[in-house]
This record gives structure tokens, C-alpha cells and sequence, in this order.
């Protein structure tokens, strides 16, 4: 997929602001390129651990929260903490459980089945626990959504709500509600996670009661931060900081046996890390089974019995990648007659597994770069997940669409909802419709940022060290990504199993840097023969003692002279060479770089951009059918062939402005 870059350019002010705080001039580029144009802002960005956390008090409704939990604590009544099923949730569980017993409480937790109950607070399980005995219950990262729950159990039990979700129209009645987004709410940091909310009802707590500025549990707090993709900025930078710090010196025992079971021990914990090794291997629990596995193995302090948790949530998280690849090669299969037209994605399935939906939703994002809502049947509902892209608010689509769910909440980017059965094709119909009118037609190709051209045998250690200085990063402050223009790999080879990455030599016969790119095996054939511009992240090799620069190539694009779509003119010509191969072979090759070297041989040259984008817009008109052997099979037209059917050329051209 072709991603428009957006460079930066380098300025006298990014200049200057580096001198002003002594970093490489890249250092202060890149900060004036985010929005940290004083040098004041650029120190507390560089150096979160210097900046104090902000008062807990200044959150709306705190101080009656924290009265009315400490009353309880002192008086010995029952607290119920009920949290969410991802690993925000089992954090803020965790956290919020251990320093309410460590103040003396009596607590117990609640975590909801994804399956039978599904996200947020359920009226059944309030009953339940009231009827148990329990007087208090405080919510973890979730709650703001349920006026309705909340106000059928105003006189059984006091509830304290906190939550990081967008609040709706209404807030639920609740005893206090916590939630730095609540439009009376004056707390200066907004983007929190639900453990980052609770982090600051335990800080205020310890201050209450102890006169203590707490900040312990920074590991677990970091945890839930990193999974739920906040912005790793102002407090949650300090959260995420702190807490990669204790995950590699001292982590919890929890922490610890995932660590363990990850392959990760010895090493520096960093968000990559948590992201993609600790966060799905803890979420597999809520995903597959139940997460209060997740929440029995943060809290525990027996290692033998952390380990043995962290293997099952080991092979839980094997299970899940096997589920999400069958469903999503089944969304995929759906979407056989996909075309630039289409606005949005909305796939759904009888039997799918809920817990995985809306890692396939992201992966659908990814492939196609459309909002995408997968749904799996439950009884007589839908329920679904819900992915975005750059330009389209989720949650208030969501809420154009009210007509046509049942529920919805979530965030700008991701969402949940539930449909009525017989409701999928007019809240299909009605999103794409909001989708259509929002996003224009630029928005649905992906941008990249781009931080500055620089050839990778630019790149020396010691710059590639003090990059280092930006980390954390993640959601809000990602990692810094460069580019370089018409680049000929010295070399390029699939490899790793079956061939599936892809690695090159760049640069010049004097120095070279190896360019490592995940799962583009199949380029390997193509690289060295046409330009490209490549988007990547340097780093550091250390292998065998040695350390050297490589790159981590995160896309790569023909370059301009190469990238050229294909006219009238030239896709008669390419329509006539394919013909000709249908007749000779029965039919046409599925691998694109032969064909290309083919076509050009005999026609003259073109890319392999060029080829595809040709080979595309034929099967839009119905010229080329995919085989099940691979390849295609060429059909000539029934009548006379008109090329703005194909949306692909038709959206071409309107871009160009002809129509």
C-alpha cells in the first residue's frame, strides 16, 4: 500500500531550540516538529522524571471519593472493585485492589465476562454483589456509559465510578464520578488510561491517609498504559517511564513470570515490548477464557505460582493468533470484490470469537486502510469492534448511526457496539454513509511522517544513542521515522522461515548498513531492479559483541520516476500483451516481477508499480479472474470496455481533477 509522506523540513527554530538545551540539532528538529517549541517544554518532555505529578485533588469529585472509600475502609465494610477485561482493566483492578488492602481495607474484585456479559457494568452482577454484602464498589475503566445500571441500584449500594472513556450526554448518578474528561473537570492532564485514573485515586488516597506522595506500582501502572495506547505524553510519559524502569529492575512477580515466558529476561524492558510480548500475552486471559487469570497473576507474590499462570496465558495467546488468523482470513474472503470505492469495512461472522474481533478489525485497518467494524453474532445481537483511521472520529460516527445500535461507546480511534440482528445492512448502509460524507478522498490514503531525509550511512552510534533521549515511545510520541529517495539496495534476500522477511544491503560498496524489513519477503526479487523510497527507524545491532547501525524498514514505495500509473494509451498495450499470454500459456503468472521483466523486454519498460496498478484495474473490469493455483485466468469483454468502471482509475482521475 502506497503512503503519502509528509516531510518535515529542517528550520532555523528546531536549530535553535537544540542549542538552547544541548542536543543534536535531529533532537531539537524533531521536538519543534511535535509542538515542544520552548526549551522549558522540551526539558520536561526529555526528562519526565523530573516533573511532578500533578494533585489527584484537582480531579473532579476525588476528595468525596476518597472519604467515602477511606470510611470504609475504617468501618470494615466489604469494597468491590470491578474492572474491565482488557489489560487496562486488570491493571487498574490490580492497583487499585492492592493499596485499598494495604490501607487496611476488605476487598474482593469483579471482572465481567467478555462472552456472557460483555463490556461495562452489569445490572445482574450489581445485584449479585450487593446482595453478597457489598456496600462500596468503585469501577476501573469503565462505567461512565451506564446511567442506567447505576441509577437501578441508587439505594442497594454506593458506586464510585472511574473511568477514562468519553462520558455521553449524561453522567451516571453515581456516588462520585471520577473521569479527567468530564466537561466540569479541570484536571490538567486528559489522556490518562483507566489505570492512570486509578493511579491518582491511590495517590490520593496515600496523601489522605498517610500524608504519602505514592509512587509505587509503577510497573503495573506502565502496563495498562502501554496496552491501551494512550498518548505517551505529560503524566502518562512519567508513568510509562518509571514503570519500563522497575519492569527491568524490580518488577512485580506477575510482571516478572510474564517477562520470564516472553524470552525477555536480562533485557531493558521498552514499550515494544510491553506492546507486543507482555500486553497480549496478559490479554489472552480476557480474550479466550476469563481475565481474572490476568488479575490472579499480577496480584500474586508466589513465583512458582505466577509461573504457572504466565505459561497458561502463554498458551492462550498461542490459541488466540491461531483464532484471529482464521477469522481474519475469513473477513478477508468477504471482502474478494473490495475496491477503492468502498468507504468503510462492516464484515460479519456467526461463530467468531469476540475476543479477537477487534485485533482483526486493527489488521483489516492495516490491509486496507478503512474504517473497519468487525461483528460476530451472539444469540440475537451483534456485537462488534470498531477500528478508525486518521480524519474519521469513531465515536461520534458511532453516534450519527444511534438510530441503528442498541449501544456503542469507546474512543476517536477505537469503539464497541452492539446491532440487533436484523439491523447489520442499515447500520452497514448508514455508516458508510457518514464515512463517505466525512473523509474525502485523500484521506484513505495512509500518511507517514517523516522526520527528515537522511541516507542510512548517515547515521553514526552515537546519533542513533541519543534518539534514545525521545523514548517512551508510543501513541502521541512515536518513534522517529526517516526516509531516503530512489534507493538501489546493494543486495536484498528473503529470509527467516519459508522466506518471509525481507533483508538488504544499502549504501555504497565502501559502507553498508543492512535494512531489515518484517514479513516483505516476497520483494526480494524486485528491490535491486527498480528504485524505491524507503521509510525507516535506525538502530543499534548488537550481535557477538560487535555494535553497528541497521535499519528497520517501515514501508517501502517505488520511486516517483517508477511510480507511474498507467495511462489509456498504455493499458491498451498492456491489455494486448496479456491477452497474448493467456492464449500461449492458458494462463497468466501470478509472480509480478517476471511479468514485469516480461512486458518490458518486449514493450518496453514499465515498474512493477506500474504492472500491478494495470493488472488491478483489469480484474476491476472483470478481464482477470484469480485462480485457486494462482494466477489469472484473462476473459475477453462481453461488450465495449469503459476504464472509469474501474474505480481505481476513475478515483484516479477525479485526484487529477479531469472529472
Amino acid at each position: 500500500m502506497l503512503k503519502e509522506w509528509i516531510v518535515h523540513e529542517e528550520t532555523a527554530e528546531g536549530a535553535a531550540l537544540a542549542r538552547e538545551i544541548g542536543t543534536a540539532p535531529i533532537i531539537g528538529q524533531i521536538l519543534w516538529n511535535r509542538g515542544i517549541c520552548s526549551a522549558e517544554a522540551a526539558r520536561a518532555f526529555l526528562h519526565p522524571e523530573d516533573e511532578p505529578f500533578h494533585d489527584p485533588f484537582l480531579m473532579m469529585d476525588m476528595k468525596k471519593a476518597v472519604q467515602r472509600i477511606l470510611k470504609a475502609i475504617h468501618g470494615g465494610e466489604r469494597i468491590v472493585v470491578y474492572g474491565d477485561y482488557d489489560v487496562d482493566g486488570m491493571t487498574s483492578t490490580t492497583l487499585l485492589m492492592k493499596n485499598i488492602r494495604a490501607l487496611g481495607g476488605k476487598v474482593s474484585y469483579y471482572i465481567p465476562n467478555r462472552f456472557t456479559e460483555g463490556y461495562g457494568i452489569n445490572g445482574a452482577a450489581l445485584r449479585q454483589i450487593a446482595a453478597e454484602g457489598g456496600g462500596l464498589l468503585v469501577t476501573v475503566d469503565c462505567g461512565i456509559s451506564s446511567v442506567d445500571v447505576v441509577a437501578e441500584m441508587d439505594t442497594e449500594m454506593d458506586i464510585i465510578i472511574t473511568d477514562h472513556h468519553l462520558p455521553g450526554s449524561m453522567l451516571p448518578p453515581a456516588y462520585a464520578v471520577i473521569n479527567p474528561h468530564r466537561t466540569d473537570c479541570f484536571y490538567p492532564f486528559k489522556e490518562l488510561a483507566g489505570v492512570g485514573v486509578a493511579f491518582k485515586l491511590v495517590q490520593a488516597l496515600w496523601q489522605e491517609e498517610e500524608q504519602w506522595h505514592y509512587a509505587d506500582d509503577m510497573d503495573i501502572a506502565a502496563l495498562g498504559t502501554v496496552a491501551d495506547l494512550v498518548p505517551l505524553v505529560g503524566e502518562n510519559r512519567k508513568i510509562v517511564q518509571l514503570g519500563l524502569t522497575a519492569m527491568s529492575a524490580h518488577p512485580c512477580e506477575g510482571i516478572e513470570a510474564l517477562i520470564r515466558v516472553a524470552g525477555l529476561e536480562g533485557k531493558a524492558i521498552n514499550t515494544g515490548m510491553v506492546g507486543f510480548q507482555l500486553a497480549p500475552r496478559l490479554n489472552a486471559a480476557g480474550r479466550i477464557e476469563t481475565a481474572r487469570r490476568g488479575v490472579e497473576l499480577l496480584i500474586s507474590e508466589d513465583v512458582r505460582e505466577a509461573d504457572r499462570i504466565a505459561g497458561e496465558l502463554n498458551a492462550l495467546n498461542t490459541e488466540r493468533r491461531d483464532l484471529e488468523q482464521d477469522i481474519l482470513t475469513e473477513a478477508e474472503e468477504m471482502l474478494a470484490d473490495f475496491t477503492p470505492d468502498v468507504p468503510a469495512i462492516v464484515v460479519a461472522g456467526e461463530d467468531w470469537n469476540s475476543g479477537v474481533i477487534g485485533i482483526v478489525a486493527s489488521r483489516l485497518v492495516e490491509k486496507y486502510y478503512r474504517p473497519s467494524i468487525v461483528l460476530t453474532r451472539q444469540g440475537d445481537v451483534y456485537k462488534g469492534s470498531c477500528r478508525s483511521i486518521a480524519g474519521l472520529h469513531l465515536y461520534e460516527a458511532l453516534a450519527a448511526c444511534r438510530d441503528t445500535i442498541i449501544q456503542f461507546g469507546g474512543h476517536e480511534m477505537a469503539a464497541g457496539l452492539t446491532l440487533a440482528r436484523d439491523r447489520v445492512e442499515d447500520f452497514r448502509t448508514a455508516f458508510a454513509n457518514y464515512v463517505k460524507s466525512h473523509l474525502e478522498i485523500e484521506d484513505f490514503t495512509p500518511k507517514i511522517l517523516i522526520e527528515g531525509l537522511v541516507a542510512p550511512t548517515d547515521w553514526t552510534l552515537r546519533a542513533v544513542e541519543e534518539l534514545a533521549l525521545l523514548e517512551p515511545y508510543g501513541m502521541g510520541n512515536p518513534r522517529p521515522v526517516f526516509g531516503v529517495r530512489d534507493l538501489r539496495p546493494q543486495s536484498a534476500a528473503a529470509i527467516g522461515a519459508e522466506g518471509k522477511h525481507l533483508r538488504m544491503e544499502v549504501g555504497t560498496r565502501e559502507r553498508r548498513v543492512a535494512a531489515l524489513y518484517w514479513n516483505a519477503g516476497e520483494l526480494a526479487e524486485t528491490m535491486t531492479e527498480e528504485a524505491s523510497d524507503l521509510a525507516y527507524t535506525p538502530n543499534i545491532n548488537e550481535w557477538q559483541g560487535t555494535r553497528s547501525v541497521q535499519c528497520m524498514v517501515d514501508s517501502i514505495m517505488p520511486a516517483t520516476q517508477e511510480r507511474v500509473f498507467p495511462n489509456r494509451d498504455l493499458l491498451k498495450v498492456v491489455y494486448t500483451f496479456l491477452k497474448r499470454l493467456s492464449v500461449e500459456d492458458g494462463q497468466i503468472s501470478y509472480n509480478l516481477a517476471a511479468l514485469t521483466r516480461r512486458f518490458s523486454r518486449e514493450n518496453g519498460h514499465i515498474s512493477c508499480y506500474t504492472m500491478e496498478t494495470s493488472l488491478c484495474i483489469f480484474r476491476e473490469l472483470g478481464l482477470l479472474i484469480s485462480l485457486p493455483e494462482g494466477g489469472w485466468r484473462f476473459t475477453s469483454p462481453a461488450g465495449k470496455l469503459e476504464l472509469m468502471d474501474a474505480p481505481t482509475f476513475r478515483r484516479h482521475e477525479e485526484r487529477k481533477g479531469d472529472v
